[in-house]
């Protein structure tokens, strides 16, 4: 493990909240003079000092302690992507484009053969979805509503909504979507 620079940490949190060392040290009550140090490394502040700041900077203490991501993580070649078929259909594909789904959204591309659909049943989740058409034409269920989306159509789809997506054309489809809380 890297060592973690907790005051560079604090000055990168002030600055994103437009606050100066005067004005966070006045809050936290502590010195100017005290927290400069601390953000250049020369002092260690007690627990105390930094759940005050944590506390007026709105960030959970932990997060002056997290490492850097590695930006390595967070690129999927097209060659490694996750891929998910479905037992029940091997002409219904899922491939996660996100890296993983430890973040807020997860972005992943549907394919599906003619004559398949996305699941016999609506189905509905906790989460909003955005989806965009990138080959073909769909049929989109949502509710008791069908419509026809074709290449270049997008649709925003509110938690809860029942929807599922069918081929009943002569094409493959490709949608490329959004869910957000991830759930893959």
């Amino acid at each position: 493990m890297n060592d973690i620079n907790v005051g560079q940490k604090i000055q990168e949190y002030r600055k994103k909240k437009g606050l100066n060392i005067r004005q966070l040290a006045d809050l936290v009550v502590v010195t100017p003079s005290l927290l400069s140090q601390i953000e250049r490394g020369i002092a260690n502040p007690s627990i105390h000092t930094l759940k005050l700041i944590a506390k007026v900077l709105e960030v959970p203490v932990f997060n002056f302690f997290l490492e850097q991501e590695n930006t390595k993580n967070l690129i999927v070649r097209s060659n490694h992507r996750k891929k998910m078929i479905l037992p029940e259909s091997e002409h219904l594909s899922y491939e996660l484009l996100s890296p993983d789904l430890n973040g807020a959204i997860e972005y992943a591309l549907m394919k599906l053969t003619p004559g398949t659909q996305s699941s016999e049943a609506l189905m509905e989740h906790l989460g909003e979805e955005a989806a965009f058409i990138l080959e073909g034409e769909v049929q989109l269920y949502l509710n008791d509503e069908i419509h026809i989306l074709s290449k270049g159509d997008s649709v925003r789809i509110p938690p809860h909504i029942k929807h599922k997506w069918k081929n009943t054309f002569d094409q493959n489809v490709v949608v490329i979507f959004a869910v957000t809380p991830p759930s893959f």
